[in-house]
């Protein structure tokens, strides 16, 4: 299994307009062939000083794959090329870090 974490820093002001159009496109990445997790989170409330915090413009998305394979399909995916598309000017920072379990 492939882990991804993505972490999406929107422009200022501009998180909830990239959020509708990432929860817009995930249908069609959930039915996707070897998709097992794709989701986007935000900062929980509530944690106090065991909390960073990554702010009011960034999102984290969650996405596990069954394969390399599978994670490569997906990234070259039309409509991954139409969902970056339609969202590069909303986005200031795109960090995606890809782990395996030891």
């Amino acid at each position: 299994m492939i882990n991804v974490v993505a972490v999406i820093t929107a422009k200022k002001g501009k998180r909830s307009e990239l959020l509708m159009a990432f929860n817009a496109n995930c249908p069609t990445v959930h039915a996707e062939d070897g998709c097992i997790e794709y989701v986007a989170t935000v900062d929980a409330d509530g944690f106090g000083n065991i909390q960073t915090k990554y702010g009011e413009d960034t999102f984290v998305v969650i996405e596990k794959w069954q394969s390399k394979d599978h994670l490569m399909a997906h990234a070259a995916s039309d409509h991954m090329k139409t969902y970056a598309q339609k969202t590069k000017d909303l986005i200031a920072e795109r960090k995606i870090y890809i782990l395996s379990t030891p």
